[in-house]
């Protein structure tokens, strides 16, 4: 599948003398640099009816400036019908509840069965935007909101909105150990210098910022509200893994399960039933593409973290401090 893309203008006295490829960028923002540079490179782009495959040939003003491009597919994935719970949808974007389990893209040992799938299922046209219109990530396990473009325009002004942090990412989480007060873990994040498949906080890493606030305190436990300045991988788990207050659950960055001690049964059976990290995505906030309208969606808690929190609840109930 390909879509064609035409668009004409008039380079103004403010342009003059600037970078074909700046000026493109400029006007036509609802494309990425990036694909402005391939279609110079690949001939796409007129000035005053001649082809031009310099991206830094300098405009002047009264040019006409056509760009005559092709969208071709982006991914090779398959479509596949895979539910998914939609919590808003119109021709620009989609924002859905990941369940947990649902992996995002495809890759060693999860070639189907993908969100990236579905959406090639759900969307028709999807294919052209690069990742299927993908923009962030949650992990496997993390539940919660995920904003999707369904076009390469919207694509365009989610990234550069997610780069410029105008976009509002909350988390709920629940880990290891009693937090009295909020505040912020600023600290570079990159791969794990000897275990690859983790990811820890290094030195010359990745600058990677995440906010949180007490929002419960249980026994042993506290439940957190956060919100990422970043979109690191694995950021929320490393972070607070980094603090010593693991999430409960993480098969990764908690080692084995144990239960608290002083246990009732059925605490013990609830507490180590539960096999995923604690992390659901609860509220999203960004301004939409196309209309700039700010809109805010919320997820309700899974049910899992529902009966784990009021298991932890009645833990601390059972088990009031010794005074």
């Amino acid at each position: 599948m390909t879509q064609e893309i035409k668009l004409k203008s008039e380079i103004t006295s403010i342009q003059s003398g600037q970078r074909l490829d700046q000026t493109l960028a400029d006007l036509f923002p609802d494309y990425s640099r990036t694909r402005i540079k391939e279609w110079i490179l690949s001939g796409a782009v007129s000035i005053d009816g001649t082809v031009t495959d310099k991206p830094r040939v300098k405009v002047l003003e009264g040019q006409d400036i056509v760009v005559d491009a092709t969208l071709e597919e982006e991914t090779s994935a398959k479509a596949q019908a895979i539910d998914l719970d939609i919590i808003y949808e119109d021709d620009h974007i989609l924002v859905i509840n990941k369940q947990a389990g649902l992996v995002v893209h495809p890759g060693a040992g999860n070639q189907d069965g993908t969100l990236m799938n579905a959406l090639l299922h759900h969307c028709p046209g999807i294919e052209l935007v690069p990742r299927a219109g993908i923009v962030h990530r949650l992990d496997k396990d993390t539940t919660g909101l995920m904003v999707v473009a369904k076009t390469v325009e919207a694509q365009t002004h989610l990234v550069t909105a997610l780069q410029a942090r105008e976009i509002t990412r909350e988390y709920e989480a629940i880990v290891q150990g009693t937090i009295i007060a909020g505040g912020t873990i600023d600290e570079p994040i990159d791969r794990h210098p000897t275990k690859r498949t983790h990811m820890a906080v290094v030195h010359n890493g990745k600058p990677a910022m995440t906010h949180y606030r007490v929002a419960e305190k249980f026994r042993l436990h506290t439940r957190l509200r956060l919100r990422l300045e970043s979109g690191r991988t694995h950021q929320i788990r490393v972070h607070m893994a980094y603090m010593g207050h693991v999430l409960v659950g993480d098969p990764v960055y908690a080692g084995r399960p144990r239960p608290p001690k002083g246990a009732a049964p059925d605490f013990f059976e609830t507490y180590m039933a539960f096999r995923r990290q604690a992390l659901h995505a609860i509220r999203l906030e960004l301004a939409h593409p196309f209309t700039c309208e700010v809109m805010s969606w919320r997820a309700p808690i899974p049910e899992d973290m529902v009966k784990l929190t009021k298991a932890l609840r009645q833990d601390t109930i059972d088990n009031p401090p010794v005074i």
